[in-house]
């Protein structure tokens, strides 16, 4: 069997055919190329941002907390430019700011996240849903041209020509939206799992509890005294560190202004939040 000889025969016919379709062939092919790159641009970046699990960044996390806190946790996953890593790095800094600064950030996170893995979508979307109608355009271009022919001229070879004509578009059309469905699909896939991933994320950092280190330099009383009335404050003790002098255990969920803030509120006194831990 001559392989070679079969698929240079092939090819011919795909020619041929493609020429016979006309300008609705060429615009198939143009739309359908690109929604082929696009798709191909789209599921590349969404498996890139997958390749780093969820579990295997609050593994991270976790053991960062235990040996140097929400700050070094923050330095732990850095690197890692996924969207969970991005909404688990602003919940991280709650005490640092604020509960509702936290969540504002977060969400802003989120819509970046979302606005970037969506790009393009409708895009593709409206190319798979043209494409057939375009084809369609074709075909009844093809047998306004036959039944055209036949008033001039009753060869049946006119009116098939026409036909040919109007079949060859609705298979080009047919084709880009069954070629590019399967990937559509498959992007839509891996956007939902990266919405789940978000989603579980979101609640795998919220913190239940918290425990910080700062040190103040002055108005030590006066400071204490405006951290024990602040809401989400559960305790503030004196301790003896070398670097820090105030031990703070907190309600994440709770705190309405983040510590720093309640100070500055109160004090002009310099100070710095030398170890924050959070538990869930």
């Amino acid at each position: 069997m001559d392989f070679t000889g079969i698929l240079t025969s092939t090819f011919n016919d795909l020619v041929t055919m493609f020429q016979s379709g006309g300008i609705i062939s060429y615009i198939l092919t143009i739309i359908g190329l690109y929604g082929f790159f696009l798709a191909i641009e789209k599921i590349y970046y969404l498996r890139k941002i997958s390749k780093v699990d969820l579990s295997e960044i609050m593994i991270i996390v976790n053991e960062s907390m235990a040996h140097g806190g929400s700050l070094e946790a923050l330095r732990a996953i850095s690197n890692f430019k996924t969207p969970t890593a991005r909404i688990i790095s602003e919940a991280l800094k709650i005490g640092y700011r604020s509960k509702s600064e936290v969540e504002d950030n977060m969400e802003q996170v989120f819509i970046v996240e979302m606005s970037k893995m969506m790009k393009g979508l409708s895009s593709l979307q409206t190319i798979i849903e043209v494409a057939p109608l375009l084809g369609l355009i074709g075909t009844v271009i093809g047998m306004w041209y036959t039944f055209k022919d036949l008033g001039i001229n009753s060869d049946i070879t006119v009116m098939a020509n026409g036909i040919y004509i109007a079949i060859v578009t609705t298979i080009f059309g047919l084709a880009v939206a069954i070629i590019l469905l399967p990937f559509y699909t498959y992007i839509k896939n891996l956007i939902e799992i990266q919405l789940d991933n978000i989603e579980i994320a979101k609640k795998m950092s919220n913190w239940r509890n918290a425990e910080m280190k700062i040190w103040i330099e002055d108005d030590k009383e006066e400071v204490i005294d405006a951290l024990r009335e602040a809401p989400g404050i559960i305790k503030v003790k004196e301790i003896n560190d070398d670097q820090a002098n105030l031990k703070i255990d907190i309600k994440p969920n709770m705190l309405e202004k983040g510590i720093k803030t309640i100070i500055r509120e109160r004090s002009d006194t310099s100070n710095r939040i030398v170890e924050s831990k959070l538990k869930q």
